[in-house]
């Protein structure tokens, strides 16, 4: 059974993309079990993450979720 999660975040075109190239070298590897689909338009993030197994679903999801916080957050501070 494969678990899924999908994350839909409105931000600014911006930082949309400001988010997109942040986490462009962490979409180019292969996370372990895990299936990563990202995409934006105009204001709009939607990630997709699927796996086999829910504790590796965890696990990607808490590492894209701290990622795009912090791109935004550093985005913010500068």
């Amino acid at each position: 059974m494969t678990h899924t999660a999908r994350f839909i975040f409105h931000v600014s075109s911006s930082d949309a993309g400001l988010v997109a190239q942040s986490l462009s070298p962490e979409l180019s590897q292969k996370i372990p079990k895990s299936s990563i689909s990202f995409s934006f338009a105009k204001n709009e993030l939607v990630l997709t993450i699927a796996s086999e197994e829910l504790s590796s679903l965890r696990a990607a999801c808490n590492s894209y979720l701290r990622w795009i916080q912090t791109a935004l957050a550093v985005k913010h501070l500068v």
